[in-house]
């Protein structure tokens, strides 16, 4: 592990550290390793080389978070390959800490209040291991059509996934601009993948947020995918809207930016996920 070791041994100003490597819990993608030296840990996640860009990625990501300094996220060291395999490392956090839903709530919000001129990202990324792409656009309706929900229905496409789906999310894609005819949101710091599994607190109670798929649009599309996979409750939603307050039109919209997820994760999955996305394209051109 020569490249890994490097990094410990400039982060740790030991050279010559014997690294110990356990694994542990890090998601169904990704092999996730805990290593330790002795005296420090660090958490690495490993994958076929191929996979490199994702992690370059994922640091990208974390450190455009990061540097909005408004919530705790995991300082990565560095990515690259070693001895056959993609990594990259970071702090190792000692998760599990009760989680302050007010607290995030606002750091979720001010987070969200960093924004670009643009719609997109300065690099693409991955939702699960699906690609992800980011072209900076000036109309978020349009980047939502071509990047987001055409993405999904061409790869649901490939997948040959149900033709009826796939037809009414075309008409449904069409059809785009009547939910942002009175709409025009800023392009905000997203997480992009914010679902239950991607949030926790440190012992401390300090919100931590992981393995974004970041770019800059709607904060709805964060908090629409935390209703998706969660329950956020009262509490968070009033604190959040404290600081960056909430359209009224957010419930309809909700559904649309839940539906990528759904059709990404029948593209993933397959299973009900594809009478889910059905139901929701339903629910949605009975909106237009």
């Amino acid at each position: 592990m020569t490249a890994v070791s490097t990094l410990v041994a400039e982060l740790t100003g030991i050279k010559s550290a014997q690294l110990n490597r356990s694994s542990v819990s890090g998601g169904d993608i990704n092999q996730a390793w805990c290593l330790s030296d002795g005296q420090r840990k660090f958490f690495m996640k490993t994958n076929e080389p191929s996979r490199l860009p994702m992690f370059e990625a994922e640091q990208a990501g974390l450190e455009a978070i990061k540097n909005s300094q408004t919530i705790r996220v995991p300082d990565v060291f560095g990515c690259g390959i070693e001895s056959g395999h993609a990594f990259i490392l970071m702090e190792f956090l000692e998760l599990g800490g009760l989680m302050d839903e007010e607290l995030f709530a606002r750091q979720l919000a001010k987070m969200h209040q960093h924004t670009h001129s643009q719609f997109g990202f300065a690099i693409d990324n991955t939702i699960g291991s699906s690609p992800q792409t980011n072209r900076f656009s000036n109309n978020w309706g349009e980047f939502w059509c071509e990047q987001r929900l055409g993405q999904q229905l061409e790869l649901a496409k490939n997948n040959h996934l149900d033709s009826k789906m796939i037809e009414a999310g075309e008409g449904l894609n069409a059809q785009l601009a009547v939910f942002f005819s009175d709409y025009h949101p800023q392009a905000s710091l997203l997480h992009g993948d914010l679902w239950g599994g991607n949030q926790a607190a440190d012992q401390a109670g300090n919100p931590v947020i992981f393995d974004p798929a970041c770019y800059y649009g709607d904060h709805e599309a964060d908090l629409a995918m935390m209703e998706l996979f969660g329950q956020p409750g009262c509490a968070f939603f009033t604190a959040y809207d404290e600081v960056f307050p909430i359209d009224s039109g957010y419930s309809v919209r909700r559904d649309l930016y839940n539906l990528y997820h759904v059709i990404n994760h029948a593209n993933l999955f397959g299973g009900g996920y594809t009478a889910s996305a059905r139901r929701l394209i339903d629910k949605l051109l009975a909106q237009t």
